[in-house]
């Protein structure tokens, strides 16, 4: 099992640096050491699965990623009931999966249960919860449903103010959203200064020739 775990590690490394094709077969040597020695309904075997989905997912090859996300999910479940966290982040992965796949109506229900559990679980105001809400928001959006989007956005906002500080790039992320929103609705009052506030934040952290600067 500590030899997985290293070939987990290693393939969550390669997929930073954009590696495909040498992480996938470390995800799934890693599932397979795994599955063999601990079962198939390990906590670790889940946790395998998830990594190997969203290296899937990063490929663009959704139809594999589907069902690793999913089993992955089943095991949580199973192991840790319907409310724990970490059932939260699968719920999650599988609402940016069917966004991607344009499976908005399976999208929806998976974000609002993960933020449902999140907000139990870790308290409204956790950085989670803000991650979650942004997610949620920027589905309403690609809907068009601009309505539903902006009280997420807005809410998002002020967890990461409270929790991170005013000038974390989180909130610049957030910031960003926020303006493009405004924008998609031809609310360029709005959006321009939220544009200004979280390039000055992006400069501050980063320095003015970083690439998200740009």
């Amino acid at each position: 099992p500590d030899v997985a775990l290293l070939l987990r590690n290693l393939a969550d490394l390669l997929m930073t640096k954009a590696d495909y094709k040498q992480a996938l077969p470390m995800a799934l040597r890693s599932l397979d050491i795994r599955e063999k020695a601990l079962g198939t309904n390990h906590l670790d075997v889940a946790n395998s699965l998830n990594t190997l989905a969203r290296l899937y997912q990063t490929m663009g090859d959704y139809g594999p990623a589907l069902p690793a996300f999913q089993r992955s999910l089943d095991i949580r479940e199973k192991a840790l009931g319907p409310d724990h966290p970490d059932v939260a982040q699968s719920l999650n992965n599988l609402g940016l999966l069917y966004q991607s796949m344009g499976l908005f109506d399976r999208a929806l229900p998976a974000f609002q249960r993960s933020l449902a559990i999140l907000e139990k679980t870790l308290g409204p105001d956790h950085p989670d919860v803000a991650m979650t809400l942004s997610n949620l928001a920027l589905l309403y959006e690609a809907k068009g449903d601009h309505d539903s989007a902006l009280p997420a956005l807005q809410r998002s906002l002020r967890i990461n103010e409270k929790v991170l500080g005013p000038n974390h790039p989180d909130v610049a992320i957030t910031l960003n959203n926020l303006a493009d929103l405004f924008r998609s609705k031809g609310d360029a009052t709005q959006a321009q200064p939220l544009f200004e506030r979280a390039l000055t934040i992006e400069e501050k952290a980063f320095g003015p020739d970083h690439p998200d600067v740009a």
